[in-house]
């Protein structure tokens, strides 16, 4: 069984950091699609309203008619401006979230790179031990002959 080192240990907890921030990203945009589509569905069904309103008005409405229109458009600005908000927020954390994976993969590409050259300082150790081990027995060889 082989036990891992710091780096290693480090670079697997920064990399699954790393995922879970993209997977929480990931929804974040998906919470901010929905409450965009949430807030373009209420605009529509207000201006449609609205234009429903114009056609009543221009055949002829009564006051009665026209106060139930105006009062439902008003609480439909109501909740087109409460989505509007929603869908503000909804940008705000998904900058917040973007910020959050940005610092986690630099972590992860950090710890990467460390164990990279660790990787690379233990290759070269060893390729200077082989290339001694070969020249201490060429020397030993030659040294037999004469």
């Amino acid at each position: 069984m082989t036990t891992k080192n710091a780096i290693d240990i480090l670079t697997d907890l920064t990399t699954r950091q790393s995922e879970a921030a993209a997977k929480r990203l990931g929804q974040a945009n998906q919470q901010q699609d929905q409450a965009k589509q949430q807030l373009n569905l209420l605009m529509d069904y207000r201006k449609s309203y609205a234009d429903q309103l114009q056609t009543q008005m221009s055949q002829g409405l009564a006051v009665s008619g026209y106060c139930n229109f105006y009062q439902f458009l008003a609480n439909l600005d109501k909740a087109v401006a409460q989505q509007n908000q929603a869908w503000q927020s909804s940008l705000q954390f998904v900058e917040r979230e973007r910020v959050n994976w940005q610092l986690s993969e630099r972590k992860r590409l950090s710890f990467n790179t460390l164990t990279q050259r660790a990787q690379n300082t233990m290759l070269r150790e060893e390729i200077s031990r082989d290339q001694k081990q070969t020249d201490e027995h060429a020397t030993r060889k030659y040294s037999i002959k004469t």
